[in-house]
């Protein structure tokens, strides 16, 4: 596995974009480490996503603390219907793969100035 570190530091309006250098493999876990003396203000948005094709890895408005997420994408079968576990009809998930590509942090209402650290693990 692999850790990347993305410190990710807001303007003056409390926005922020930055990117990771570029990964392969499969996403495992996104980490948002809160600053504790200069870290987001309470209520960040977070918009992380692949920066070639879109693909969403972590939205969440309204975020607090430091967090954890380990993001899934539904898969589906060769003719493009979804694949369903029997019983329940739930969703089968699996990682998000990237393939030489930046993950895109993108940030909304995080304070003027403020200092976040996102550990992007792929595998």
């Amino acid at each position: 596995m692999k850790r990347y570190k993305v410190t990710v530091t807001t303007d003056g309006s409390g926005n922020a974009t930055a990117y990771s250098p570029r990964v392969s493999g499969e996403i495992h876990q996104i980490e948002y480490v809160k600053d504790g003396s200069n870290g987001y203000a309470a209520g960040v948005d977070f918009t992380i996503t692949g920066e070639a094709t879109g693909i969403g890895l972590w939205t969440q408005s309204d975020v607090n603390a430091s967090a954890v997420v380990a993001p899934r994408q539904a898969t589906h079968s060769q003719v493009g219907v979804a694949s369903l576990y029997a019983a329940g009809g739930t969703a089968v998930q699996a990682r998000i793969g990237m393939s030489n590509d930046r993950v895109k942090i993108a940030l909304a209402q995080g304070g003027a100035s403020k200092v976040g650290v996102f550990h992007i693990v792929v595998a």
